[in-house]
């Protein structure tokens, strides 16, 4: 308990600290919009004063005119510094890291260098660092305001009290009432500091994730690059799995339909000498149709089996998961079918996971959950697969996870996985239900 506590106050050090950070890069946040409004301000005033003839148009209004003009580029490249320096400062302290789109579209040189000094990502950039600059005013300042006050009230009381015994001998009771009300005082306002600090950091982020990171255009940006990654990983798996079913059917059903057709062969050359042997090599060959069926429906079984199309997903999971060798729990909640393309990502997701545990959790449970989540726009299928295995799951680190979330992005979904260390796993996958 003792190391928790230690830990509470830690974490609520540590987030003073970074309130601290967002209030003494304010100001230099609000360079770019205070250089501009103090340009566009000047020049209006003078050529207010023009108009209304109080001042002559002589060579300060064009001079104002060619400093306002120039003052532009400084501001959006000064903007543009200050949202790299944040999102370096956001990557740091919460882990965001921006999957940005490569430079080179085709545009001439001369017109990216003029779009990226003027451009719409340029004011964009001069609106953002306001905004956070802003934001760090106020939450750093409401942090700074409560603990320094609190802080030095109580340093400033102290003192006080010392240097008056010290000089007079004596305190009034209106001074010592005074002395008295900051010292107690400080220690609550210090307290209160430090147990909002992690609320207001929460709201400094939420300001930044959002101004940064959840912008309408970042997000189209964002999302214009997580499908052309998508796609492109989707089109490997696609040449994957086909050349997987290529061997699959050279290897298995190929073979034994020559096979098959040797036995016939033989059995036709048989029927007028030996009638008997004959009729042996024809149950031969039935014996090999009907194999050469079932090793085209396991084949057949991976891409969409005809199960899940029939009768959905309460009657396709259990034939998953009865092909799994880790005992599975099904819990399946859906009070209707959704659309034929989510019952089929999420019964890929149910296969692939469950393939993933076979291989590598080393579990010796697993429960497979789908329920429909309803909301106010879309409703979602979600999966939820659970595993008591080692965890420790990378969807980076190249197995099926990273195809799985390919399948649950391609149809805007998502995919979140918490498996740490020697906890075993949860996989979850949100699909729209009209995917």
């Amino acid at each position: 308990m003792a190391d928790s506590r230690v830990g509470v106050w830690r974490e609520r050090l540590v987030a003073v600290l970074s309130l601290l950070t967002s209030f003494a890069l304010a100001p230099v946040s609000l360079v770019p919009a205070a250089l501009l409004a103090v340009m566009v301000g000047a020049l209006s005033s003078t050529t207010v004063e023009v108009v209304r003839g109080t001042t002559p148009a002589d060579w300060r209004l064009l001079l104002l005119s060619a400093a306002t003009l120039g003052s532009v580029p400084v501001a959006t490249l000064l903007a543009r510094l200050g949202v790299h320096i944040h999102k370096r400062r956001a990557g740091a302290l919460f882990g965001i890291v921006e999957t940005t789109v490569p430079a080179g579209d085709g545009t001439l040189r001369l017109l990216r260098g003029i779009g990226f000094v003027v451009g719409r990502d340029a004011w964009a950039a001069v609106g953002h660092t306001t905004v956070i600059g802003l934001a760090g005013l106020l939450f750093g300042g409401l942090a700074v305001l409560l603990i320094a006050y609190g802080a030095g009230g109580v340093i400033g009381g102290i003192g006080a009290l010392a240097a008056t015994l010290l000089t007079s001998g004596s305190v009034q009771v209106t001074g010592m009432a005074l002395v008295v009300a900051v010292l107690v005082a400080g220690p609550p306002l210090v307290v209160a500091g430090l147990w909002v600090a992690p609320w207001l950091v929460r709201l400094d982020f939420a300001v930044m994730r959002r101004t940064l990171f959840d912008s309408p255009q970042v997000r189209v940006r964002r999302r214009l690059w997580e499908l052309s990654d998508t796609r492109s990983r989707m089109v490997d798996a696609a040449e994957a799995e086909r050349r997987r079913i290529e061997r699959d059917l050279h290897d298995g059903a190929q073979q034994r339909l020559l096979s098959l057709t040797l036995t016939l062969a033989r059995a036709r050359a048989k029927f007028d000498r030996d009638p008997e042997q004959a009729r042996e090599l024809v149950e031969e060959a039935q014996r090999e149709a009907r194999a050469v069926m079932a090793e085209l429906r396991e084949v057949a079984r991976g891409l969409h089996p005809k199960v899940l199309t029939d009768h959905g997903l309460d009657a396709a999971l259990p034939v998953a998961a009865g092909r799994c060798p880790v005992p599975v729990r099904l819990e399946v909640h859906l009070d209707e079918r959704p659309s034929p393309r989510a019952e089929g990502v999420a019964y890929y997701v149910v296969c692939e996971a469950l393939t993933n545990v076979a291989k590598h959790a080393q579990a010796s449970a697993v429960t497979v959950r789908a329920e429909r989540i309803r909301r106010r726009r879309d409703d979602l299928l979600r999966i939820t697969v659970i595993d008591n295995g080692r965890g420790g799951a990378d969807p980076q680190s190249g197995t099926g996870l990273h195809g799985l979330s390919d399948r649950v992005e391609a149809v805007d979904g998502e995919l979140f996985i918490h498996s740490p260390p020697g906890e075993g796993t949860v996989l979850t996958a949100d699909i729209p239900w009209r995917a």
